[in-house]
């Protein structure tokens, strides 16, 4: 089994808008090898911003009840449950690496999962929280056309 990989919420986007250019190519082709690898991780965040984002950002809406299979099959992915603690531990990674709060939350969670890789775009990419190391799989990528 491979090693553990924590996606944020732009790349589970960025695979459902068609619109997205060679981000969604590149957002398919990624999650197709983790879920062929199993080693995939989210969080409840991901998941709730995922099913908001994809309810009103692309071009095609998809309806809720789409949305809702959606993240029903990702549950079958290691999910990380936000708590109490989760927040805490977000506000002191958000004053130590100068993070947004919801930024912060989605690092704690990728640390939680014991993820050595986050894939994201929001975040700079090969920066390191402490053994969880930042990945833009959309790097040099054009942002698509509005």
């Amino acid at each position: 089994m491979s090693a553990k990989s924590f996606v944020d919420t732009n790349v589970l986007v960025y695979a459902r808008d068609r619109h997205a250019g060679a981000k969604y190519a590149t957002a398919r082709d990624l999650l197709e090898q983790l879920w062929a690898e199993r080693s995939g991780v989210l969080s409840t965040q991901v998941l709730q911003e995922f099913y908001v984002n994809v309810r009103r950002k692309p071009k095609k809406p998809l309806s809720a009840n789409e949305a809702r299979e959606i993240v029903s099959d990702y549950l079958s992915w290691d999910v990380v449950v936000n708590t109490g603690d989760s927040v805490l531990a977000a506000i002191d990674l958000e004053e130590r690496f100068q993070l947004s709060f919801w930024d912060a939350l989605i690092v704690h969670a990728a640390q939680a999962s014991g993820a050595e890789t986050l894939y994201s775009e929001d975040l700079a990419d090969g920066q390191q929280y402490g053994l969880v190391k930042v990945v833009n799989p959309f790097a040099g990528q054009a942002a698509p056309a509005s």
